[in-house]
């Protein structure tokens, strides 16, 4: 009976030790490899990180097109963009002009 009696004692002992151990553990885990955990933080900051250079780089393609397009909208149409551009899309030239054709540069 004082043997049962001291192996009650000892699993006392050791249960609340035990027990807090392995709940520091499980949130140690969850912390690090979890749903939101730091593992998944960093995965998102890559993520917006490349997010961000993608909305750059479009910007930029995208800034020259709005230009363009700004010089035909509205009540003040540039009228040799207009003109330029019509020559463009129709193959047009008066009959006096010279047209010089150069590559299309990118």
């Amino acid at each position: 009976m004082d043997v049962l009696y001291a192996l009650r004692a000892r699993a006392r002992q050791i249960v609340g030790p035990v027990l807090g151990f392995t709940l520091c553990a499980y949130f140690a885990y969850h912390l690090v490899e979890g749903d939101r955990g730091l593992l998944a933080l960093w995965n998102l900051q890559t993520q917006v990180r490349d997010a961000q250079a993608t909305l750059s780089q479009l910007q930029a393609e995208r800034d020259p097109l709005a230009k363009r397009v700004s010089l035909l909208q509205g009540d003040h149409i540039d009228r040799d963009f207009l003109d330029q551009q019509i020559r463009a899309m129709l193959n047009y030239a008066a009959p006096g002009e010279l047209v010089i054709y150069y590559p299309h540069a990118h």
